[in-house]
This record gives structure tokens, C-alpha cells and sequence, in this order.
């Protein structure tokens, strides 16, 4: 418990942003621009660090040129520059997604813009909703049931859904040198962890989490949403209000040995 307090304390910092999609959110400082970009980055935040964040970097830099991303979408110029002249939108932009994919996503999201003026305001009001009539479905249930026809957003029911839980990871834990808060109506202690293959790597190095009996290999722990929410519940009981806390300690953990491996 103390390891996990103290690499928490050493990951949880500004330096973590550098080489981390997190990046983004310190980019801009109107908060509809924040959630946009943050969004984005989230969904593209999957394989080779060095490959996905130049492609978020050059979508944003698009943005940019139309005064950010909350402007690019809602003027609907993101119409005019993706996919750019030359470029077939069935050609793959990033690893199986292509550019109609990104673009599909951003009509979503400049439908959801012009309806609630923010992605805090929809998802705050699908959330009141859901309380009424749904209170069983989780904040990032209802985030990717948002985007019924856009691939790039994970909607797996089994699935632990990393790339949502991370976003709103940004988006709700306050108080951190890292993540924004700017969804005080959502608790951090509803969050679930971002679980990917570092995280459950490290979780079963560190005897968090058991691999299937007879395996004795941490892949054989799969990436699913019950296997996030018993780590969610582990980590419960070392940050009762912030349990995602522990998602810098064994990220961070495993991102480093990853490094030392690659320089041997």
C-alpha cells in the first residue's frame, strides 16, 4: 500500500504530461476547447506514443488555424479540412481508422456542441437523465452510447473501455497537477481505472490482480470491465475518494519499465 502511495506521489506530476496524451490539457484554457481536444486525444490514445500523438498534434494544429477546436467543429470548418485535399477519406489515417472514421466523429461531436453548448453540459444532462430511470449505467456507458456510428469510440459492454475511463479521468479528478476537473457533478469516486496492458501488467507484478490459474502470465488478465472495477475497488481501499489515483502509480510504473527494456 505504501509502494502504491509513494509511486502515485513520484508519477502525479507535470513531467508525466511530456510524452503523454494528457498533454492536451494544457493546451488551451477555455474549457469547451479543454473537453474537445481532451476528448480527441483520448480516442486516438492507443498503440506507439511516438505514432498516435503526432496525429493528435496534427488535427489539433488544424484547430488551431479556425481560433480551437470547439470553434473548428462548431463552424463546421473541420468539414473543409479533413480529410485534406489529395487524400482519399477511405485512406487509414491512424493504424485501422480511417479519415472518414475521425471525420464521422467530428459531426458527432459538432451535433453535441451545438446542442448543449459543451460536452460537460450534454453529458452532465444524460447523466441527470440516466439517474432517473437508469442509475446502474456508468457515466462512460452513457459517454459511448453517445456515439452510436463512430468506431473510433469504444462501446464494448464487457469491455474495460480505457480510452473513455481515461477522458474522464481528465475530466473529473480535481485537485492534480495532471487531470482538469471540470466535471464537479460526477464523483472521482465513481470512476473506474483506464485499464490497459500496462496497468494490468503491473497490477499482477505488484499481486493486485491474479492471472487465470495455470498461466502464470499477466496477458492472461483480461482488459475487461469487471477486471477494472475490482482494481477500481482495490484501490478503493488506499484512496477512498480517488481511487483512479492509482492509474499514475502503475501506469507510470509500467511505462518505465518499458523504457528500461527498450535500452537494454
Amino acid at each position: 500500500m505504501c509502494q502504491l502511495r509513494h509511486l502515485a506521489d513520484t508519477y502525479e506530476c507535470t513531467s508525466f504530461m511530456e510524452q503523454d496524451p494528457s498533454r492536451v490539457l494544457q493546451r488551451y484554457t477555455m474549457p469547451q476547447d479543454i473537453e474537445v481536444a481532451a476528448f480527441i486525444s483520448a480516442m486516438l490514445a492507443f498503440g506507439r506514443r511516438d505514432l498516435f500523438l503526432p496525429k493528435i498534434d496534427y488535427i489539433l494544429e488544424l484547430a488551431d488555424c479556425q481560433g480551437g477546436p470547439f470553434h473548428w467543429l462548431v463552424s463546421g470548418h473541420h468539414k473543409k479540412d479533413f480529410p485534406p485535399e489529395g487524400v482519399s477519406a477511405t485512406d487509414s489515417f491512424y493504424r485501422f481508422y480511417s479519415y472518414h472514421d475521425l471525420y464521422l466523429l467530428f459531426c458527432r461531436l459538432e451535433a453535441l456542441l451545438k446542442e448543449a453548448g459543451s460536452l460537460g453540459s450534454y453529458f452532465h444532462h444524460k447523466y441527470i437523465e440516466s439517474q432517473k430511470s437508469q442509475p446502474q449505467v456508468h457515466l462512460s456507458q452513457l459517454v459511448s452510447q453517445s456515439f452510436p456510428d463512430c468506431k473510433i469510440v469504444p462501446k464494448g459492454k464487457n469491455s474495460a473501455n480505457k480510452r473513455v475511463q481515461m477522458f474522464l479521468r481528465w475530466m473529473v479528478r480535481q485537485n492534480s497537477p495532471v487531470d482538469v476537473g471540470l466535471w464537479s457533478w460526477f464523483s472521482p469516486v465513481d470512476l473506474l481505472i483506464p485499464l490497459d496492458t500496462h496497468v494490468i501488467r503491473q497490477s499482477v507484478e505488484l499481486g493486485l490482480l491474479c492471472p487465470a490459474a495455470g498461466t502464470g502470465k499477466s496477458v492472461s488478465v483480461a482488459s475487461s470491465a469487471a477486471n477494472a472495477r475490482k482494481l477500481t475497488e482495490i484501490l478503493c481501499s488506499i484512496w477512498p475518494d480517488d481511487p483512479c489515483r492509482g492509474d499514475f502509480a502503475l501506469f507510470g510504473l509500467g511505462i518505465d519499465k518499458g523504457s528500461q527494456k527498450e535500452q537494454e
